[in-house]
Order: structure tokens, then C-alpha cells, then sequence
């Protein structure tokens, strides 16, 4: 019988993130990728993925990002979705949805 391989060690899950603003320069990603595509999580990881793979945004690339505290990597799927929260909760609502609820209501 074939030996087993050991399992490869994976770091515990560690709760969830503590910080819950992101750093300033990150917000205005956040809200810059949301200006161009209103989304909430999870579809606005998508236009900032891109956005960060074009250097879109101050022409920065996905190693500037990671500088400032913001990687697009699985481990820190959730701080990225906690910080998106915290700045999409912060901003007014989209002028075209205030339209609509005025001409609705």
C-alpha cells in the first residue's frame, strides 16, 4: 500500500477582520470603482479587480494596492468585504435612484 502524504498545514481561520475603515487612499478606490460601476459585494470586486489590472486608478497596479493594505487574494476576501461596506454605508444615494423614487412617489 502506497505511504499517504501528509496534509499540507493551513493556517487557522483567524475570525473576522478588526479594522473597519480602510486606509483613505483605498476609499477612494472603493468609491471611485463604484462611481464607475454602482454595485454592491460581490460585484464590485469585479470592477476593482479590473481596475486594478488596467492601473485605471492612479495608475496603480496590483503590487501599489497590496503597499497600501488592499490585496484581491481569498485570505482577505472578507476585510475587502467589511471595507467596501464601510465606504459603500457612507456614501449618498445614487442621483438616478433618488430620481426614480421622486417621480414614483
Amino acid at each position: 500500500m502506497p505511504e499517504r502524504l501528509p496534509m499540507p498545514s493551513v493556517p487557522p481561520f483567524l475570525g473576522p477582520a478588526t479594522d473597519d475603515e480602510p486606509p483613505p487612499d483605498v476609499a477612494d478606490f472603493i468609491r471611485y470603482c463604484h462611481g464607475r460601476r454602482p454595485a454592491g459585494w460581490p460585484e464590485i470586486y469585479d470592477e476593482m479587480c479590473a481596475v486594478a489590472a488596467r492601473g485605471e486608478f492612479n495608475g496603480w497596479d496590483h503590487d501599489q494596492f497590496a503597499a497600501r493594505g488592499l490585496t484581491f487574494a481569498l485570505p482577505e476576501m472578507l476585510q475587502l468585504s467589511q471595507w467596501v461596506r464601510a465606504v459603500l454605508d457612507g456614501q449618498p444615494e445614487a442621483p438616478e435612484a433618488e430620481a426614480v423614487a421622486v417621480a414614483v412617489g
